[in-house]
């Protein structure tokens, strides 16, 4: 009998306790999770990762949606999406770096600590950054360049969100306008 009612009517059942209302939606949802998840890399892991994010976000659009902004495809499509871009970027941020790139001590052999890191590479690198950084200073506001520089140090929209006091959705905008301007510019 539910698989009769719309999604949003599914999403309200669901946040008055309705277990089997949040089944049939995650069972309604699976394949546009699986469609997101497939146009990402994590890297470390796999696919079914990413899905497991997707259908994370997915619950969540389930649990926080609300009537009247947007239809309830719509809302879960971002949340899905969102989900898997921050889990994406938290597994390719610094504090992942070592995981992502380890090597088993057996193929390792003595060398446990890698390579050295040439301190000219590292200049290179560091003027490299100052000079594209002020390139994209004079092409984007302010706002854009500041969310812009901490999306590319690795830090997921939540947690930009909350250092410059802002909601996601806030910051989700600027990224795609930064995007768009950037994307004229560089090209």
């Amino acid at each position: 009998m539910q698989t009769q009612l719309t999604d949003e009517e599914l999403a309200l059942a669901a946040q008055n306790g309705d277990k089997s209302a949040v089944e049939v939606l995650l069972k309604r949802y699976k394949n546009v999770v699986l469609s997101v998840a497939r146009g990402f890399f994590l890297s470390g892991g796999e696919t079914e990762d990413l899905v497991q994010e997707g259908m994370c976000g997915l619950y969540s659009a389930i649990v926080n949606y609300s009537s009247g902004k947007s239809g309830f495809s719509t809302y879960a499509a971002h949340c899905i999406r969102n989900r898997i871009i921050d889990a994406v970027k938290v597994s390719s941020g610094p504090k992942n770096c070592a995981l992502n790139n380890f090597v088993p001590i057996v193929e390792a052999g003595e060398e446990l600590c890698g390579e050295e890191k040439n301190p000219e590479d590292e200049i290179i690198k560091r003027e490299n950054r100052k000079e594209f950084l002020q390139k994209i200073s004079k092409t984007l506001s302010s706002f854009e360049f500041k969310v812009t520089v901490m999306y590319m140090d690795g830090l997921t929209m939540a947690q930009i969100a909350s250092s410059v006091g802002k909601p996601v959705k806030s910051i989700d905008n600027a990224l795609q306008r930064a995007k768009r301007k950037l994307q004229k510019v560089l090209d």
